[in-house]
């Protein structure tokens, strides 16, 4: 698609809306006194408004994923992103998103909300996707296609090959959710950025970079479905101090390869011990920081690992998960603990 073409999708009443302007805004270089924007005047840490368009942010992602600062958006946390899409390319009651299941949960929530429809693609019984089933589901009004790679609850990628062709083929939007992306070996998306104006790419900093607690995520997309998005965000939606830990993060990249590395380990090792396991029926690969497991009896398994003091993720009740549960890869030692409770499980079963 073009970029015209993308932006013939915007909801009109968007399209054609003034944004609110907010007083950093208007006035964006130095100054010794503010007086514009009604904040005490005693200064620390966070007596000032934060910027509203994140640049110093933005370009510490520019350095670390290698793209413009103008082909990025920053929300609280990437759920915020998918509700401003939805919110931005759907109208109510009349429009409807397309994604797969099982996936991320958000997607439906996000579209329920905003009263929009949400068809589903099934996934195989091996989370296998169908591309050209997928696409079928779509219809005229069908305006963004969600799809998660690393996928979750799965752990399985969809190549850029295929990611690629889905955006040619595709007439709307592509979000590609790449939350676990860098646990994986499939190559992310960045890349096609340039090549595809209706590609969006989210990522986030809760997964490896380990900051879940600071609620950030980034999106990548053309600059203008950039400013789109920023028209109808909240004026001042990422705060100062999210901003600020997640340039600490983002600089400290080699202490966090070291963690994937690490992780990636760990989830190989867990892996192989799982198979061995009796009442293990099924061992789904994973390129995400985490594996799903289908074992007998997920109820009694699920309350023991608890009576261990072991929190793990039931997802029997999703669509091609019964029976499964997840674990999310741990420390080394958590690791350790978790596999002689597995055999504790199966000496007593």
């Amino acid at each position: 698609m073009t970029i015209a073409s993308v932006l013939n999708l915007v909801r009109p009443n968007v399209a054609a809306m003034t944004p609110y302007s907010s007083a950093r805004d208007e006035f964006t270089s130095d100054a010794k006194i503010f007086l514009d924007a009604n904040e005490n005047p005693y200064n620390w840490a966070f007596n000032r408004y934060p910027d509203p368009y994140q640049k110093k942010l933005k370009e510490a992602i520019c350095e670390w994923r290698g793209v413009d600062t103008q082909h990025i958006f920053i929300g609280n946390g990437s759920d915020e992103i998918i509700d401003l899409l939805i919110r931005a390319f759907c109208e109510p009651k009349v429009d409807n998103i397309l994604t797969v299941r099982p996936s991320y949960g958000m997607y439906k929530v996000s579209a329920d909300i905003n009263e929009v429809q949400i068809k589903y693609h099934d996934l195989d019984e091996k989370f296998g996707l169908d591309i050209d089933s997928l696409l079928a589901c779509a219809d005229t009004q069908t305006k963004i296609l969600f799809l998660c790679s690393p996928n979750n609850p799965s752990g399985n990628c969809i190549s850029i090959e295929n990611l690629s062709y889905i955006c040619q083929s595709f007439n709307g939007l592509v979000v590609v959710d790449e939350a676990y992306i860098d646990f994986a070996s499939t190559p992310s998306m960045l890349s096609k950025l340039k090549e595809f104006s209706n590609l969006i790419i989210l990522q986030t900093l809760s997964k490896a970079m380990g900051a879940a607690g600071i609620r950030l995520g980034v999106a990548f997309m053309h600059t203008e479905i950039v400013a789109i998005l920023n028209k109808i965000k909240p004026p001042y939606n990422v705060n100062s101090a999210t901003q600020e830990i997640a340039i600490d993060i983002i600089s400290d990249r080699e202490n966090i390869e070291g963690q994937i590395q690490q992780i990636k380990a760990e989830r190989t090792s867990l892996f192989q011990f799982l198979g061995t396991l009796n009442f293990v029926e099924e061992v789904f690969p994973s390129e995400a920081n985490f594996i799903l497991v289908r074992v007998k009896d997920v109820f009694k398994f699920y309350d023991f690992l608890l009576s261990q003091g072991i929190v793990a993720r039931n997802r029997d009740k999703e669509f091609r998960c019964q029976g499964c549960i997840r674990f999310t890869i741990g420390t080394p030692e958590e690791n350790e603990q978790l596999k002689q409770s597995l055999l504790l499980f199966q000496q007593q079963n």
